[in-house]
C-alpha cells in the first residue's frame, strides 16, 4: 500500500490469488472515475502493478455482478467516455476509421504474435489446460467446428463476413468446387489474403451492409463485437439476407454475462477505449432475441471461454517473444508495448474470470 502497510484480503469461496503493489491511492481515484480505462491509466502510470495482473482482472470479473460499477466510469468519466465511444460508432464510414485504427496496424505486427496461418480469434482446444497442444491444429480444429456447422458441399457458395488474412478461406478451399467471397474493411487484410488465396476467391473491400447476392452459407468469426449496439440489427438482417433459403451461418462470437450487460452497456470500458473503438459485446439472450426476430433459427451453441484464455495467453507468450527478440517494427514505441501487453492480460483475465465467453451457434433461414 502507499503507506508501507500490507493487507490481505480475501473470501471464503476458493478463486484466483493475485498480488497487487498500490503505490498511490491516485490509482484508486482513477478507477472510481474512470473504471477499468482509469486502471489502466494508474498502471500506465506506475500507481500500481502486479507480477501477474491476470489473477486480478479473473478476480475482477468474478465478481462483477457486485463490482459493476466499480469497473464502469462514473460521473463526469462515464459521460465523456460516452460521448466518446457514440463518437466512434461503426457507421459506414466511422467502420471504416475504426477497422484501420486497430487492423491496419501491419501485416507484419501480427504475424510476429499470431500463429502461423494468422488467426486472430480463439482455438478451440482439446484441453485448454494442455500448454503443449499444438496451437495451429487447435486453430483448425475451430475452423473445422465452424464448417462443419453449415454443411459444405463441393460447389457451395460461402461467404465469410470479417475474413481477416484467409485463414478460414484456405481451410474451406480445401472442399473441390467452393465458390468463397469474403468480406473485410481492413486493406491491409484484403491485399494479404488475395495474395495468400488467388483467384480462387473474391476478397470485397466492402462493409456488410452493403454485401450483395445470396449464398448457401455464411462464416462470420469474431466480427459482431465490432459492429456495436446500434448496428446490431442490421448485423443480424444482413445475414438473413444474404442467406438462401435453408442456409446456415455459423457464427463465432465473444459474449458478456446478462448478469452484467446492464452495467456494462452504460459506458465505454478500457477496450472499447483503447483497443475497439465503437465495438460492444453482445449477450446471448440478446443475439438470440434478435435473431429470431428476423426469422432465423438459433441451434448448437457450444460455449469455450476457457479455450480463449489459452489462445490469450500464447498470444502474449509470442508477443513477449518477438519484443525480447528484437523483431518489433522501430515506429512501436514502449507505450505501445505496454498497452497491447495489458490488453492481452486484461482479456485472458476476463475469460479465466467468466463474465465473458465465446461461443459457436448455427442460425438456419427457414427453407
Amino acid at each position: 500500500m502507499p503507506d508501507g502497510t500490507r493487507r490481505l484480503l480475501g473470501g471464503r469461496a476458493p478463486g484466483p490469488q493475485c498480488e497487487v503493489d498500490l503505490q498511490s491511492w491516485r490509482a484508486l481515484v482513477r478507477l472510481a472515475i474512470g473504471g477499468s480505462a482509469g486502471w489502466y491509466r494508474a498502471w500506465a502510470a506506475g500507481e500500481w502493478d502486479s507480477p501477474d495482473p491476470v489473477p486480478l482482472f479473473a478476480l475482477f470479473m468474478r465478481n462483477a455482478v457486485t463490482l459493476g460499477r466499480a469497473a464502469r466510469p462514473r460521473g463526469p468519466g462515464r459521460w465523456i467516455g460516452r460521448l466518446a465511444h457514440w463518437a466512434r460508432r461503426n457507421s459506414r464510414v466511422g467502420s471504416r476509421h475504426n477497422i484501420a485504427y486497430h487492423y491496419d496496424l501491419g501485416n507484419d505486427f501480427y504475424s510476429l504474435w499470431l500463429d502461423k496461418n494468422m488467426h486472430y480469434s480463439s482455438a478451440l482446444f482439446i484441453d485448454p489446460d494442455d500448454h503443449d497442444e499444438e496451437f495451429e491444429q487447435a486453430q483448425r480444429r475451430k475452423v473445422d467446428a465452424i464448417l462443419d456447422r453449415i454443411d459444405l458441399h463441393d460447389g457451395a457458395s460461402l461467404l465469410e463476413i470479417g475474413c481477416g488474412w484467409g485463414g478460414l478461406a484456405e481451410q474451406a478451399m480445401e472442399h473441390s468446387g467452393i465458390a468463397y467471397s469474403g468480406l473485410t474493411l481492413s486493406t491491409e487484410q484484403a491485399d494479404y489474403a488475395r495474395d495468400r488465396l488467388g483467384s480462387g476467391a473474391q476478397i470485397w473491400l466492402t462493409d456488410y451492409r452493403d454485401a450483395q447476392g445470396q449464398y448457401d452459407a455464411i462464416a462470420s468469426v469474431e466480427m459482431v463485437e465490432a459492429v456495436g449496439e446500434r448496428y446490431w440489427p442490421d448485423y443480424v438482417a444482413a445475414v438473413d439476407r444474404l442467406l438462401k433459403p435453408g442456409g446456415k451461418a455459423a457464427i463465432q462470437y465473444i459474449l458478456i454475462d446478462d448478469a452484467i450487460f446492464e452495467s456494462y452497456a452504460r459506458g465505454a470500458d478500457f477496450i472499447q477505449t483503447y483497443i475497439f473503438p465503437g465495438g460492444m459485446l453482445m449477450s446471448e439472450s440478446r443475439f438470440r432475441a434478435l435473431a429470431e426476430k428476423a426469422g432465423l433459427e438459433w441451434r448448437d451453441v457450444h460455449r469455450f471461454g476457457l479455450d480463449y484464455a489459452e489462445t490469450l495467453r500464447r498470444w502474449r507468450v509470442q508477443f513477449d517473444r518477438a519484443i525480447d527478440d528484437g523483431q518489433l517494427p522501430a515506429s512501436f514505441d514502449q507505450h505501445f508495448v505496454a498497452l497491447w501487453r495489458y490488453y492481452l492480460m486484461y482479456c485472458e483475465g476476463g475469460f479465466r474470470g467468466g463474465g465473458i465467453d465465446v461461443a459457436q451457434v448455427t442460425l438456419v433461414k427457414p427453407a
